[in-house]
């Protein structure tokens, strides 16, 4: 009796396990990409600009940008590309959020640095004196500190209040050069070293907002790490003047290797 009793609480317990087991497995099928509705939200970074094969939309998207290479390897049941070059947080607000709802279960987005003046701060420092440049620079960072924190809420919180179960991925912005490179013209090592600066400054201001509202940060400096303006192996464009649009943003390599790792990682 006493074994019977054993082998009967054993063979229970081992039920149990199978089943907890199975249900485990249930529970990872239904979170598969398959069953995932996500939207792609964001500005030039997003939309893939500098990468080349865009649509037809005016907005650059871009099929090597990491958003599409992320839903073309995984299939997920709906995905929306809103993502748009030049876009700011007002963009988003007002314009890229109308896909986004009760039923989306992944956004991912890089906004704010349209916000805070990349366009006029690269062009100020290619074209004008070191000082002005840096002065330019000084400006984009006060921005940061000042007004960009409650822009970046009112996007984060729209969102959230849009999709309240969805799991958002902030992404950020690599850094521009790589100190002491091989470039030998073009701006000087101390405007590299403060673009670089401010780049840092908009990530860490954009993560701390991120993570205020319970979101994932996606920080690329890392995967950009050695692959910067002036290493030997750049996955950003510099100036290019035959395409003036696509200058310092990631070529389809920085898109692939650079930010594609760094979304799958935050998922």
């Amino acid at each position: 009796m006493k074994m019977s009793r054993l082998v009967a609480f054993s063979s229970s317990l081992l039920l149990g396990a199978a089943l907890a087991l199975t249900g485990a497995g249930i529970a990872n099928a239904d979170s598969s990409p398959a069953a995932v509705d996500y939207v792609a939200l964001g500005d030039s970074y997003s939309s893939g600009v500098g990468a080349g094969s865009y649509d037809g939309s005016g907005c650059k998207r871009s099929s090597r940008a990491y958003p599409a290479l992320w839903a073309a390897a995984n299939s997920p049941s709906t995905f929306d590309f809103a993502a748009c070059s030049g876009a700011r947080t007002g963009d988003v607000t007002g314009g890229q959020l109308g896909k986004v709802n009760a039923s989306t279960d992944l956004v991912s987005i890089s906004i704010g640095g349209n916000d805070a003046g990349f366009a006029d701060v690269m062009t100020t420092c290619v074209l004008q004196s070191e000082a002005t440049c840096l002065n330019r620079i000084a400006t984009a960072r006060s921005y940061v500190d000042s007004t960009l924190p409650g822009r970046l809420d009112s996007v984060y919180t729209a969102i959230r209040s849009k999709a309240p179960s969805a799991r958002v991925v902030v992404l950020g912005y690599p850094r521009f050069y790589q100190l002491g490179g091989g470039c030998i013209a073009g701006l000087s090592e101390k405007e590299r070293s403060a673009i670089n600066a401010a780049s840092d400054h908009l990530n860490t201001a954009t993560a701390k907002r991120a993570a205020d509202h319970g979101f994932t940060f996606g920080d690329v400096r890392t995967t950009f790490a050695g692959h910067e303006i002036c290493s030997s192996s750049s996955w950003l464009h510099s100036v290019n003047w035959l395409s003036i649009g696509e200058s310092y943003h990631p070529t389809a390599a920085g898109q692939s290797g650079g930010y594609l790792p760094v979304f799958k990682s935050a998922l």
